[in-house]
């Protein structure tokens, strides 16, 4: 399937936008994970992920890796599924252009898949100053890869996963945008 044919599948809520409830607990989202195969975690800190990332360190049947940068936990992704696991990605949207090449020169021509799990900073022009830019272009950025995903909400989550896995299973990476107030972060 071209990247093309691929971008056109996206999922996204009837809205096209995060919800402003939660939808569930980062404890019952993590342990969904675990029930599609995800086994392998690495990222960089957000305050929207907070409590997601917060359980799977706690999680002794889950392996969690701090990375300093997206495109170095893009590699221990990368590594991880090599070696038989099934990588997340945990990041914030400001550091898709950390990554953008990393995804672009190995997981999309090696056909590397991971599901990135990315915090959509700036979503509706409304967060700090330096969230707006990126909070108003990170789709158009992922389409222009070549990267399918899917904005994350209460309605789709189980869809949106099924389509992520989907796409894995076809070699490439997949990634859900989650908007403030998706978890329970306190936010």
């Amino acid at each position: 399937m071209s990247y093309k044919a691929a971008m056109a599948e996206n999922v996204t809520s009837k809205t096209g936008k995060p919800p402003r409830t939660s939808m569930a607990s980062s404890k019952q989202f993590a342990d969904l994970l675990s029930k599609k195969g995800f086994n392998f975690y690495a990222g960089v800190p957000c305050s929207l992920l907070s409590g997601l990332i917060r359980v799977l360190e706690d999680d002794t049947q889950t392996s969690y890796f701090p990375a300093v940068r997206e495109d170095a936990a893009v590699g221990l992704c990368a590594g991880a599924y090599l070696a038989g696991k099934l990588p997340v990605l945990l990041m914030q949207n400001s550091g898709l252009g950390y990554c953008l090449n990393a995804f672009t020169s190995l997981n999309l021509i090696y056909r590397i898949p991971v599901l990135v799990i990315m915090s959509w900073r700036g979503e509706g022009g409304k967060d700090a100053p330096e969230h707006i830019i990126m909070g108003e272009i990170n789709q158009k950025l992922l389409q222009t890869a070549g990267m399918c995903h899917s904005v994350l909400s209460a309605d789709n989550y189980q869809e949106a996963l099924e389509a992520a896995r989907s796409k894995i299973n076809e070699g490439l990476p997949y990634t859900l945008l989650v908007g403030k107030g998706l978890f329970d972060e306190g936010h």
